[in-house]
């Protein structure tokens, strides 16, 4: 098990490197994550929900996503609650404190799915959650030290130097441990090393012989990396291109890995605008999808954003929503069951003549279509998926079906039976696209496309699943001493 002192330690980064080193050996492995809290998800195999981290790490494994590598997945929806996903379905909206008394229940589907993925798999690499030092939640905890006692794990511990303070992390984390706790923690990983190892080589000793345990390994600092992030957007935004992409930022963006491949594009300088921030002048703004959709929208009208787009639009700029940025962009949501909070109803920006409802149930799918909005009447290929709890109708999509209005896309799978069915609006003039789905930027042809569409003549396509292998196998070949490091500790050398 990988665990961390802080949050964004790298531990994600790690069990995705190690996965990647057992299967070129060979040996069979899968990812798992007892807990995990995060706004990035992906849509499994099995038809369920996971963190996004898990899905990449089964990437790294060479396997399939299943809903039993991230057991319990928390999407925020406020500062004290968050929806409750359980094997991959939605189980409920709690909050902070009804959730800490869940979490017996929570334990036993982590279990579970744990023993199902042991039967199959001759390794499991579990990955923790945040750090095991928060004293607070050491009761009943599923997602660090409890898991790791319940089921008798070995546990490295890494920390993230480029940070400051990596050996009070260290110690510091291990004084807060229990005795079997600590027992439990067989070596130390240091993350993000960047400079001359032999000027860190004197804290390694001091911490060695403070703690009498081993640094199993210092990791180099690897740039230009192309892989998905666990929640937090990234820092370093892409600005090597003239073609200005903008994204709205708003307190529960979900999903933004949808932005991956037009961070890698290299003709485009995509920014992320956050609280307090004029949107600039730009090519095409993009509304990423929200956890709460009518609470982000209130949120943005705050800042002045909407106006802020009607003038885009009026100077000729393109505009894209997303998921629930795509739900933003019609009449009215409604939200008469309270999924999102209090029931009622808000009024979108106006700029699709749609409505959406809010409904209990979410809609998770796998799907791939195509897109056929090009400068050259070409359609391309289009892959993603689907995550969104809500149904959006109204005029713009009855001109669809009659043939005299646009779909953003021509899904090949949906829950309405074989056939191509339609994904989204695109604006009677053209400006305006929105759809649920997410991952459009990801295949080579389709970001090409979409630029297009967007204004980008010429544009380039950018292939974000080989660079994304890329980035598996530079991780690789960097943990790759930690990797024989391990392969001497039992019981992982067994």
């Amino acid at each position: 098990m990988v665990q961390g002192t802080t949050s964004d330690a790298g531990k994600s980064t790690l069990v995705a490197a190690l996965c990647r080193l057992l299967k070129r050996d060979g040996i069979s492995v899968a990812p798992f994550k007892p807990q995990n809290m995060a706004l990035n998800s992906a849509v499994t195999s099995d038809g369920g929900e996971i963190g996004r981290a898990q899905a990449l790490q089964a990437l790294a494994a060479g396997i399939a996503p299943h809903t039993d590598m991230n057991p319990v997945l928390l999407k925020p929806s406020s500062d004290t609650g968050a929806q409750v996903i359980v094997h991959g379905k939605v189980r409920a909206d709690m909050n902070a404190r009804d959730y800490h008394r869940y979490k017996t229940q929570a334990m036993q589907a982590v279990l579970e799915s744990y023993q199902r993925l042991r039967a199959q798999y001759r390794c499991v690499m579990v990955e923790g959650a945040g750090s095991p030092a928060e004293i607070n939640l050491r009761a009943r905890d599923i997602a660090n030290m409890g898991f790791a006692e319940a089921v008798d794990c070995p546990v490295i511990l890494v920390a993230d130097i480029d940070r400051g303070g990596v050996f009070a992390h260290l110690t510091g984390t291990l004084d807060c441990l229990s005795e079997s706790e600590r027992r439990r923690v067989i070596g130390f990983v240091i993350n993000r090393f960047r400079g001359d190892l032999s000027l860190l080589q004197p804290g390694l000793d001091w911490l060695e012989q403070r703690t009498g345990k081993p640094v199993l390994a210092v990791l180099p600092y690897l740039h230009g990396m192309h892989l998905d992030a666990e929640d937090a957007i990234q820092s370093g935004q892409s600005d090597s291109g003239s073609f200005r992409i903008v994204v709205p930022t708003p307190p529960r963006i979900s999903n933004h890995t949808d932005f991956d491949a037009l961070r890698a594009h290299p003709q485009v300088d995509l920014r992320f605008i956050g609280p307090g921030q004029p949107i600039p002048a730009a090519d095409l703004i993009i509304l990423p999808g929200s956890k709460n959709t009518r609470g982000d929208l209130a949120w943005m009208q705050a800042q002045g954003w909407p106006a802020a787009i009607r003038r885009h639009l009026r100077y000729g700029g393109k505009l894209i929503g997303i998921c629930g940025g795509f739900q933003m962009l019609g009449q009215t949501i409604a939200d008469p069951h309270g999924v999102e909070g209090a029931a009622g109803e808000t009024a979108g920006l106006g700029l699709l003549d749609m409505h959406t409802e809010l409904t209990r149930d979410k809609a998770l799918r796998q799907v791939c279509g195509r897109f056929a909005l090009d400068d050259q009447g070409q359609a391309v290929p289009v892959s993603g998926y689907e995550i969104h709890m809500g149904v959006s109708s109204g005029p713009a999509f009855d001109a669809v079906a009659a043939g005299s209005g646009s779909a953003a896309f021509l899904l090949e799978a949906s829950d309405a039976g074989p056939g191509l069915h339609s994904d989204g609006l695109i604006s009677a003039d053209g400006q305006v696209l929105g759809s649920y789905l997410h991952g459009m930027f990801d295949t080579p042809q389709a970001v090409q496309a979409l630029l297009r569409w967007a204004g980008l003549d010429q544009a380039q396509s950018v292939d974000l699943m080989q660079l994304r292998e890329h980035s598996l196998e530079r991780l690789a070949d960097a943990c790759a001493p930690l990797y024989q490091a391990l392969k001497a500790c039992p019981p992982f050398g067994s």
